[in-house]
């Protein structure tokens, strides 16, 4: 990307790693005590059933959806990794978890895995995967597909993985937002929450950055609207998931979108430049301010924004 791109790379990080990297194996017993663990063969093996406990709320997910999943979400999932592996056994035999279980008596394959995440935003992202795999096969079946497989399959890599895969382009922001009262007796509490439902409701995603460059005539920041809507995004859409994160002065909020790779009005081309963000998010983020009438006062109230795009295949 030039310098002036609006989406700036994500530094790498001194060693490289992958999605399955993210989920990752504690260190092997070694040799001599082998022996002493044939009760639990492939103890330290990730399952394919991976058991998540998401504030609350049980999910099962199959072990390839969770490592296919966006590597932003990913990360927000698991932020220090998740650790598959045997209780240590310094823990006493009597404590018990919150199931009422022995924690010795929890294999890996039960293993209940704790996440601080919304489980209605990787609720909204498992189904656009599942019907983004639905057209994925529909596609399959395509007779100009076939064509253009057999035309690209040995002179474009990437043309040929946009081809048999579904792309699709994810979009996620970050929005912290602070309230500045005029009134010195104002309930700060209240206040934080009327200002995250006020900032809730205004949901169209492209309404603060076009704001941003109405104010700064930004040129590169209206060339990335204008990509993501040659995409597939529409310039009055919404979020798909926005929601207050508890306890906190923060927003969260994800839209996902098809990337038409065949047919008359196809977006190939934009295709083949959103891979550069294929397992590599790119952010951006900014500042925007408002005064805003509030329970009968006018507030200031600023906002950092963080957006982080990404291409996903399915």
């Amino acid at each position: 990307m030039s310098s002036e791109s609006p989406i700036v790379q994500v530094p790498e990080p001194e060693e490289t790693y992958t999605s399955d990297d993210l989920i990752y194996q504690a260190p092997q017993p070694q040799q001599q005590e082998q022996d002493d663990m044939d009760d639990f063969d492939n103890h330290d093996a990730i399952p394919q059933k991976l058991k998540l406990d998401l504030r609350g709320t049980r999910m099962e997910l199959d072990r390839d959806t969770l490592v296919n999943l966006p590597e932003s979400l990913l990360i927000a999932m698991f932020p220090n990794g998740l650790v598959l592996a045997r209780p240590s056994e310094e823990y006493d035999d009597e404590d018990e978890d919150y199931d009422g279980l022995s924690r010795h008596s929890v294999g890996v394959d039960e293993q209940v895995n704790l996440v601080d995440f919304d489980p209605a935003c990787l609720e909204y992202v498992l189904q656009f995967y599942t019907h983004a795999a639905i057209v994925r096969d529909q596609n399959q079946q395509d007779a100009e597909l076939q064509r253009l497989l057999t035309a690209s399959a040995t002179s474009s890599p990437v043309y040929y993985t946009l081809l048999t895969k579904q792309p699709i382009i994810v979009l996620r922001e970050e929005l912290e937002y602070f309230c500045l009262p005029t009134d010195k007796n104002t309930d700060a509490k209240h206040l934080k929450a009327d200002s995250g439902n006020y900032l809730k409701q205004h949901d169209h995603i492209f309404d603060a950055l076009q704001k941003n460059i109405s104010r700064e005539n930004n040129v590169a920041e209206q060339h990335l609207i204008d990509m993501l809507c040659d995409a597939g995004f529409k310039r009055d859409d919404r979020w798909g998931y926005r929601e207050i994160e508890p306890l906190k002065t923060t927003i969260v909020s994800m839209a996902l979108v098809l990337l038409k790779t065949i047919g008359p009005d196809n977006h190939m081309a934009t295709a083949q430049k959103l891979f550069l963000f294929w397992r590599k998010p790119a952010r951006k983020c900014w500042w925007d301010g408002n005064s805003v009438e509030l329970d009968g006062q006018t507030i200031r109230l600023w906002a950092r924004r963080t957006w982080t795009l990404e291409l996903a295949l399915v």
